[in-house]
């Protein structure tokens, strides 16, 4: 049978304040646990709205729990003896820092961590994909959210002689996105999260240009009447993007799309395969010969076929490879349950079935 494990904590960060816990906290309840949220402390007030529905909604005190704090919170939960399981969503330094503190824990019952860092999510377009479809799935998957989630897709790698289309195609696009108030009807992007992650990801189309790529869109410099003193960005479009620049191999977490443009499948594969990061990749192409072939040599954990941001439905789990996780468990579905859960073996026999005498060898299936 499998047992819960006791007391676990999940700790989220600040793009999907209600979802990303939602990955965590019914798996947790639903398998006997009492589960602790430590959320973002840039949007605190999303996990009292889950905290107060869940009491609305029937459950005991206790069972779900909220923690405010930022590292000192998080290293108290990391330590604290009662704290069987710890499920983390963020960035890459973050979730090893998580994994390598809990490794260390000591005690009959050792910490166990499910820890999902970042990301550099990779498109790769075919010269037989639909390229209508294909760019609608670069613009929604690279600049929703302001590129501030972990499945947005920062690379776009044009295969061959698809690349001059495709950059035909992308730029009136890009240039026409429609910045304002995330919370107009019309809004395309909003601002980034904080002024000074605006100006991270400014430093990082400065790399861009310095190292050599290509600028097509510069988003920066960008004002929203009403708003002037937001933080927003305009969608950003880099072309001759090289494998070595800080734009190809760091996770921007920013409406920044790059291109890079290889000859053949071959090279495509190859540039995914070299990454450190292996959360989420899509191929675009007419050929089911071509996307099995991809589907099967791709070190990546999450593989959309002309589906730009692969996110499995609930029954199966959500999770990455390489430095996109710590740990050998993803997160919800079949692989969720195994995480909030032990397994253990019971053996029994009774007594009408039991021959008399001592037996001295292993005991066999009777």
């Amino acid at each position: 049978m499998r047992q819960p494990l006791g007391v676990t904590v999940g700790i989220t960060p600040f793009n999907f304040p209600v979802m990303v816990p939602l990955w965590m906290a019914p798996m947790a309840i639903a398998t006997g646990n009492t589960f602790i949220l430590k959320p973002s402390e840039r949007d605190p007030s999303a996990s009292m709205l889950l905290a107060d529905l869940f009491q609305q909604a029937g459950l005991p005190k206790g069972v779900f729990n909220v923690v405010q704090g930022d590292k000192v919170a998080v290293d108290a939960l990391l330590q604290h003896p009662d704290v069987k399981a710890v499920s983390f969503v963020g960035s890459t330094p973050i979730a090893e820092y998580i994994y390598t503190e809990g490794a260390k824990r000591k005690g009959a019952y050792p910490l166990r961590v499910q820890a999902l860092g970042g990301a550099k999510n990779h498109l790769v377009v075919m010269p037989d994909a639909n390229l209508e479809l294909a760019v609608d799935a670069l613009i929604g998957a690279a600049y929703g959210s302001a590129g501030e989630r972990c499945m947005a897709i920062s690379v776009a790698v044009a295969v061959g002689a698809v690349a001059d289309k495709l950059v035909e195609a992308l730029i009136p696009r890009v240039k026409s996105l429609k910045v304002m108030n995330g919370m107009e009807d019309a809004a395309e992007m909003g601002p980034v999260v904080t002024g000074v992650h605006k100006a991270k990801i400014e430093g990082y189309i400065q790399d861009g240009i310095d190292e050599g790529a290509t600028l097509l869109v510069d988003g920066r410099g960008l004002t929203v009447p009403g708003h002037e003193n937001g933080f927003f960005l305009g969608g950003t479009l880099f072309d001759h993007v090289k494998p070595g620049m800080k734009i190809h191999n760091e996770e921007i977490f920013g409406p920044v799309l790059c291109i890079v443009r290889v000859p053949d499948f071959a090279a495509a594969v190859e540039l995914i395969n070299a990454h450190e990061f292996g959360n989420g990749v899509a191929l675009f192409t007419s050929d089911g010969n071509t996307a099995r072939e991809f589907s099967r040599r791709i070190e990546v954990g999450m593989v959309g076929i002309n589906v730009p941001i692969p996110v499995p439905m609930a029954w199966h789990s959500f999770g990455g490879w390489k430095r996109s996780l710590f740990g050998d468990t993803h997160a919800y579905g079949e692989e969720g349950v195994r995480f909030y859960t032990r397994y253990k073996s019971i053996m029994q026999r009774w007594p009408e079935t039991i021959d008399k005498g001592a037996e001295f060898t292993m005991p066999v299936a009777k």
